[in-house]
């Protein structure tokens, strides 16, 4: 297919693309980058394969990287294009840009300059793993990627448990049982869903609770970027029995700020109630 070159607004372009499927971009995308006056991605190599693919020509344009670690000057540089009359298009590696990607410093520059921020929507992890896990979607709390280590990543889930809402995590292969083992420990038990190289071949959703599926991951660990969604706890029938186990148990492993806010959440309770209890508790011995 032929590409002809539009006349572009003055301003920065986000092109989502796609996150395994090569053929899930977008034409509108695909419009952008063939007219855009100024590429810029978070890869240049994977952008350049990409267009390549869809025979979109570079033809001479200016190809500049922008991810994570990029400096001032080279915000500065996209920044001063567009202040010039010039169009930018910004792709991220994979995905929406700014959605657990790069992005979110080149945007605030653009717009606090006074320039145009559009988007070619299209593929998103986040959104394709709602789609098809099976689990509530009226109600969604997006969290991203968790911190690397186990205090801190346990102390993120215990503030997630106390959200009415369906958690959605993106995690490594690597990290994902122990976050899964975590998530298990802090939340209690609750139904969620892992899904794995999405749109890709080897495409999978396993679903179980938290507890059964950090086991499986742990015998079994996944290969490709995982996407982890819990379902909100259950409310209501938690008898007092049930309140003082949990407290006992989350006492033994956290502090008690920290076990107050995991056992409100997994049981889905009052905080003030499960502080008060916790207090009991720990006076009684």
């Amino acid at each position: 297919m032929n590409w002809n070159r539009q006349t572009l607004a003055p301003g920065l372009y986000l092109v989502a693309t796609p996150i395994g499927t090569a053929r899930d971009i977008t034409l509108r995308a695909l419009d952008v980058l063939a007219s855009a006056d100024v590429l810029v991605a978070e890869d240049t190599r994977t952008l350049r394969k990409l267009m390549d693919l869809h025979a979109v020509p570079l033809e001479g344009r200016p190809l500049w990287s922008y991810h994570d670690h990029s400096r001032t000057g080279d915000v500065r540089r996209v920044v001063e294009a567009i202040s010039a009359g010039q169009s930018a298009a910004y792709a991220s590696e994979a995905g929406t840009p700014l959605i657990a990607d790069p992005g979110y410093e080149l945007v605030g520059a653009v717009r606090e300059a006074g320039g145009l921020v559009t988007s070619a929507p299209g593929p998103s992890a986040l959104a394709t793993a709602l789609s098809i896990a099976g689990l509530p979607t009226d109600a969604v709390h997006f969290a991203g990627f968790l911190q690397a280590s186990r205090q801190a990543r346990r102390a993120a889930l215990a503030e997630l448990g106390q959200i009415a809402a369906t958690l959605v995590l993106y995690e490594s292969p690597k990290r994902v049982s122990a976050c899964l083992a975590d998530a298990s420990e802090v939340l209690g038990t609750r139904h969620a869903a892992l899904a794995r190289e999405l749109t890709k071949r080897f495409e999978e959703v396993r679903h179980g609770t938290l507890a059964e599926l950090a086991a499986a991951t742990a015998e079994t660990p996944p290969k490709g970027e995982c996407v982890i969604l819990i379902d909100r706890s259950i409310q209501g029938g938690t008898e007092e029995v049930d309140l003082d186990g949990a407290l006992q148990d989350a006492l033994t492993k956290m502090s008690l700020k920290e076990a107050v806010t995991a056992v409100s959440g997994a049981l889905g309770l009052p905080r003030r109630k499960v502080y008060q209890r916790a207090l009991d508790l720990k006076s009684s011995g």
